[in-house]
């Protein structure tokens, strides 16, 4: 394996994740792009670009709420605006800011009243900064904004563009250590789930597996787990993305997607399993299943495209929808770092006519759907891959070449229950025999 998987402690004895590298890699990235755009300037509100830029984080409580902005000059440093104390705390505790930590409060989402003034105040705190440097009169990029300060700076006179173009194309090729950080993300999630195959059995509702996952990864260091989509049985097909207090029973088709965050770096990572035993039909959408995703996987190359990638997988139509939007994330690829949706994205909806080449450094995601015959199970799985110089190299390693079954220790008098077998029996020879002795004496017809 070329990437390596270290504990989460520093050490003086070995080379790990170099988080200083990490910070001025990050920022130069996206201040190699700006020097090349027509921006003078780039505003972000998107907490993980503020992340990318300033390498600050005050917990997932802050990540929906647009309560933080950083300033990108040309030719010059981050200025972060953060959350009251909050800034503070960045004076004292990262010196790569120092006073370029400073308070900033804008909207909270609408919280805040026009008459309050906040987005007149953020257009302020903005324009001094840029008539500091004479980029006043150039265009500022901007990744997401609330409407009240976009007028507010269009009325100081300022030109605003879209910057978030620019800093998904910074974020879409990931330094060394982003690809350690992801593999140190998706580790946490392989434990996750030998805890839950272990745990699994009839009876545990989907919410509690969502809680033991959960606290797997918070007891292993995850910052933030974002989702644990647990769907079982009838809820397979089609997948409705949310989980339930579902109850787990013999013979159910069950998948999980973990979404969590390490330092920022995040998972999106499928695994697909059945309770006691799995029936012919469930084993069949997995294998179907599971061979679009190896098709897929095995084209991921340096100088490959996403169309190509998206071209082996199959048409809307061919698996119950009426076109490529309906369909859309089920047969899918999409790039992972501080964002589970990141460049590039790869799905037959936009891929084959607007394609993008596979680079050295992209990490990604590819998941597969495949509904089953019998009308209602699913089988759903997912991988993570880091594009290498010759390659790639996938990180996501719970198993799943096979479709697992957990819960598997049930036993008859005959020995164990095989783990490949209908939720109802065929009727035995014995069975038929008597049906139709029955129905010859007592004259009530014949049998099918």
């Amino acid at each position: 394996m070329a990437i390596k998987t270290y504990g989460p402690m520093a050490v003086d004895w070995e080379n790990r994740i170099d988080f200083d590298r990490l910070r001025r890699e990050r920022l130069e990235r996206a201040k190699a792009l700006l020097a090349k755009s027509e921006m003078g300037a780039l505003l972000c509100f998107d907490m993980n670009n503020v992340r990318y830029i300033t390498a600050t984080h005050i917990g997932s409580w802050a990540q929906d709420k647009n309560s933080r902005f950083t300033l990108l000059p040309q030719n010059d440093e981050p200025i972060l605006w953060d959350f009251g104390s909050a800034a503070r705390h960045h004076q004292l505790h990262c010196p790569w800011l120092g006073e370029r930590s400073r308070p900033g409060i804008p909207l909270l989402r609408g919280a805040m009243s026009p008459e309050m003034g906040r987005a007149e105040n953020v257009a302020r705190k903005i324009k001094i900064e840029l008539e500091m440097r004479g980029l006043h009169k150039e265009p500022l990029g901007v990744d997401v904004i609330e409407p009240p300060i976009l007028f507010a700076l269009q009325k100081e006179g300022i030109t605003v563009v879209d910057g978030q173009q620019l800093m998904s194309d910074a974020r879409v090729i990931k330094t060394q250590d982003e690809i350690s950080l992801l593999n140190h993300s998706a580790m946490m999630v392989d434990a996750a789930y030998d805890e839950l195959y272990r745990a699994m059995k009839p009876g545990m509702s989907e919410n509690q597996a969502v809680g033991l996952a959960s606290k797997v990864l918070y007891d292993m260091g995850s910052e933030y787990v974002e989702a644990v989509n647990a769907i079982s049985g009838e809820r397979c097909n089609p997948h409705p993305h949310v989980f339930s207090d579902r109850m787990l029973r013999p013979g159910d088709p069950v998948y999980y997607d973990i979404l969590h965050s390490y330092m920022g770096y995040r998972t999106c990572y499928y695994r697909c399993f059945t309770i006691g035993y799995a029936s012919h039909a469930m084993i069949d959408a997995y294998k179907r299943c599971r061979e679009y995703l190896d098709a897929a996987i095995s084209l991921v190359r340096p100088g490959r495209t996403t169309a190509e990638i998206a071209s082996v997988w199959p048409k809307a139509q061919e698996f119950g929808f009426p076109d490529e939007e309906a369909a859309f994330a089920l047969q899918f690829g999409h790039g992972i770092g501080l964002a589970i949706w990141e460049k590039p994205v790869i799905s037959r909806m936009v891929s084959l006519e607007h394609s993008h080449e596979i680079k050295p450094g992209m990490v990604f995601a590819l998941e597969t759907f495949w509904p089953s015959t019998d009308g209602w199970s699913a089988a759903r799985i997912e991988e993570e891959i880091v594009v290498t110089e010759t390659g790639h190299e996938v990180i996501t390693r719970f198993p799943a070449d096979q479709l697992m079954v957990a819960g598997a220790h049930y036993h008859t008098v005959n020995g164990p229950l095989p783990t490949t077998r209908e939720h109802e029996s065929p009727p035995s020879p014995r069975v038929v025999e008597m049906v139709e002795a029955s129905a010859k004496k007592e004259g009530v017809g014949a049998t099918d």
